[in-house]
């Protein structure tokens, strides 16, 4: 009989248990294991076996003690069978003096180290087995009762420390999705919103493929349109090549199919299942593919194409996942494009169909009736052939002729005023708002603190002054024709990067948002819109406010400066 464990016995195996338990790691902890078994008991060498997950045999088997050298002689690991598997059907201690002599034993393979003394103990978590550990060749002798007894009790600290490294293993698991999950959704709320702020279908287009592109982390994205029984590409970002307006048939490829089933699709061999080449896309020596329907409301709008991967991984199912999402809004934000951009048309050409209706209307009521009247005076004149009254009449007829010319100018200065190409916006405004004032007898305040061509050399960019001088334009003629003000005033304040316009009158003011017979309001609010500034109206019956703010960079690519040298 074997004495019962020592104090100092007892103390090593505390120590043992605190050092198992404090590995967060399970192959720390597994390696740490056999070494603490082979230490307490002297055993030359260690191994554990990992139960499969029906408990017939072994998934894993770990030694220790035996060289790589060693290790490549022997061959494969055990799988469970001989002494292994008696273990493995009866989960219990086993202790045994000559390991040969065992009548389940199977012997050991060529190259395999002499092995007599054997001691082995099952590892049970929450009551049910989860692996063997293993001990052979004690040094001096024999395993005892001591060496079972610390053996089990080192298993129980083993079972702890498995149980806690696999926990934290999940939990760090379970983490790392949650947080690369909170990261997608983030990313697509993100791009979502700056996506869904826009209206102007072309800046939507882009933004989607340049935020798509950076959520999966794509070398190369496309988004392609449904145009008939065509893809059109509508905008590209990254390492492409003149991609926009490319055209490719729907039929016969992978991305109609897409289309069709309206189902995500991830390409490993672009080559091969791409259908047609990628160069025919804009896209060159692309290799995966990651392919996501824009569907709304359960109607395929087209396809928001990524190539290849930046760190020249595939795309996984978490990036299809985030696309999808991401598809989803963006195909919202097209959608919703593309009917305001309609319903902007349309009423642009109702307004300028108006508008040309007014200036025929004016034309024909004005000008046309003073050229009938003229001639009927003249065509009198010469029936009555009465050369005293001659001089009279062409007295006549040369002041209605020049009454006629002058409201002729009227109409081509307010369709383009020469003043504004040839001497700038402050002399085209000041010769504006004098004509108004002569015209129409409204009293106008004018302050406008901007550059003088007259007495500077620089003016600025030539879009912007038509939107500002249309604004003031519109903004007077509203003021007389719809709220029949008295007083305007008019303020121009140029700053570093922007022009802010505004002009207030007393009248009785009018509805911003109802459609009107004219182009004013609606032709305000595009110029403004495409000058990339901020407009708003404010009317109430003791008058209207318009306020603008127009960026300087504003030119007909957007990239001109705001000033120019004259």
């Amino acid at each position: 009989m074997s004495s019962p464990l020592t104090n100092k016995h007892l103390h090593r195996l505390l120590d043992a248990g605190r050092v198992l338990v404090s590995q967060f790691e399970l192959d720390d902890v597994l390696n740490q294991l056999l070494d603490t078994a082979r230490e307490l008991t002297g055993a030359q060498y260690a191994a554990l076996g990992v139960l499969d997950d029906e408990r017939r045999g072994l998934e894993r088997f770990i030694a220790a003690g035996i060289d790589e050298a060693t290790q490549r002689a022997i061959g494969d690991l055990p799988r469970g069978r001989g002494i292994l598997g008696v273990m493995i059907g009866d989960p219990r201690p086993l202790r045994l003096a000559d390991l040969g002599s065992h009548p389940q034993s199977y012997g050991f393979p060529a190259g395999h180290p002499p092995m007599r003394s054997f001691l082995g103990v099952p590892i049970l978590i929450r009551g049910l087995p989860w692996g063997n550990l293993y001990l052979t060749e004690k040094a001096g002798g024999d395993f005892d009762e001591t060496d079972e007894e610390t053996v089990v009790i080192v298993a129980e600290w083993a079972a702890i420390a498995i149980e806690n490294a696999r926990l934290h293993q999940a939990a760090l698991t379970r983490r790392h999705e949650l947080e690369r999950a909170i990261r997608g959704l983030e990313a697509t709320q993100a791009v979502a919103v700056a996506v869904g702020a826009e209206t102007d279908l072309g800046r939507v287009l882009e933004l989607t493929v340049k935020r798509g592109r950076a959520l999966v982390d794509a070398r190369s994205m496309i988004i392609m349109l449904r145009e008939g029984d065509e893809f059109v590409v509508a905008a590209a970002a990254g390492h492409v090549t003149a991609a926009t307006g490319l055209r490719v048939p729907i039929d016969g490829s992978m991305s109609g199919q897409v289309l069709s089933s309206q189902r995500a699709e991830r390409i490993a061999d672009v080559p091969s299942r791409l259908r047609i080449a990628s160069e025919q896309l804009g896209v060159t020596d692309a290799r995966t593919a990651l392919l996501v329907p824009l569907v709304y409301r359960g109607q395929a709008l087209g396809i928001l194409a990524a190539f290849d991967r930046s760190s020249g991984a595939t795309f996984t199912e978490e990036h299809e996942h985030f696309l999808r999402g991401f598809a989803a809004s963006a195909a919202t934000a097209v959608a919703t494009a593309r009917t305001v951009q309609e319903d902007r048309m349309r009423h642009s050409l109702a307004a300028a169909d108006s508008e040309r209706r007014r200036w025929a209307r004016e034309l024909h009521d004005e000008t046309l009736q003073a050229l009938g009247g003229l001639r009927v005076l003249l065509a009198g004149a010469l029936r009555r052939g009465d050369a005293a009254q001659t001089p009279e009449v062409l007295s006549q007829a040369v002041e209605q002729i020049e009454h006629e010319i002058a409201n002729l100018r009227a109409i081509i200065t307010e369709l383009r005023p020469a003043a504004l190409d040839e001497l700038g916006l402050r002399p085209a405004i000041e010769s504006l708002i004098a004509r108004q004032q002569a015209i129409q007898g409204i009293d106008v305040t004018c302050e406008l603190d901007i550059p003088d061509p007259v007495s500077s050399d620089e003016r600025l960019a030539p879009e912007l002054e038509t939107a500002v001088y249309r604004l003031v334009q519109e903004s007077l003629a509203n003021a007389i024709k719809h709220s029949a003000a008295g007083h305007v005033d008019v303020t121009l304040t140029l700053a570093d990067d922007a022009i802010s316009v505004a002009i207030t009158d007393d009248g009785h003011g009018f509805d911003p948002e109802e459609p009107s017979d004219g182009f004013g309001v609606t032709g305000m609010r595009e110029r403004v819109l495409l000058a990339g500034g901020t407009l708003s109206i404010d009317s109430s019956p003791t008058g209207t406010r318009v306020l603008a703010d127009l960026p300087l960079t504003y030119a007909a690519d957007q990239d001109e400066p705001g000033l120019r040298s004259a």
